[in-house]
């Protein structure tokens, strides 16, 4: 049962790193492995956001879905993924921030294991070392987004 868990400071705010996780929607479009992901259903419960998510992983010839219920709790600044559906007996995934000086901490917390032995074998490298890189991935996007929203924002007081 692969377990990882890290720390990871970054020049970003809490608020705005939340943000990027919590914006699932995007994750095919910088989130390794990610090939596709489909909000089912989101609602709304005491000030948090639960998404029921479903996230197309693939590598080289082997596709794989899951489906997550994904809370959104941005008076905590944490995300919490409890896994529903597909090809683990079980997924557990927490993501905290926090403010510190200079931007804030990124914790990152997921813990897994593949049902099956075969996709544990052929899958399990591969998506522990994808894994792995999920937080500078998240970093990366956030540096993509809000040095866009700065250049916008500047390019608007300048009158352009």
């Amino acid at each position: 049962m692969p377990t990882f868990e890290m720390t990871r400071r970054v020049p970003f705010t809490a608020e705005q790193m939340f943000a990027i996780v919590a914006d699932v929607e995007r994750y095919p479009q910088f989130l390794p492995l990610c090939e596709g992901l489909v909000v089912r259903s989101r609602d709304e419960e005491g000030g948090d956001s639960i998404l029921i998510a479903t996230m197309s992983v693939g590598y080289r010839s082997i596709a794989e879905s899951f489906t997550s219920r994904v809370t959104l709790k941005p008076s905590a600044n944490e995300i919490l993924v409890a896994y529903l559906d597909g090809p683990f007996t079980h997924l557990d995934n927490r993501w905290r921030f926090q403010d510190v000086s200079g931007g804030s901490e990124i914790h990152f917390f997921i813990d897994y294991a593949f049902a099956s032995r075969m996709l544990a074998l052929v899958m399990g490298a591969v998506f522990d070392k994808a894994v792995r890189r999920y937080t500078e991935a998240f970093e990366q996007r956030a540096r993509v987004v809000y040095s866009r929203d700065a250049a916008a924002t500047a390019a608007s007081r300048n009158g352009a």
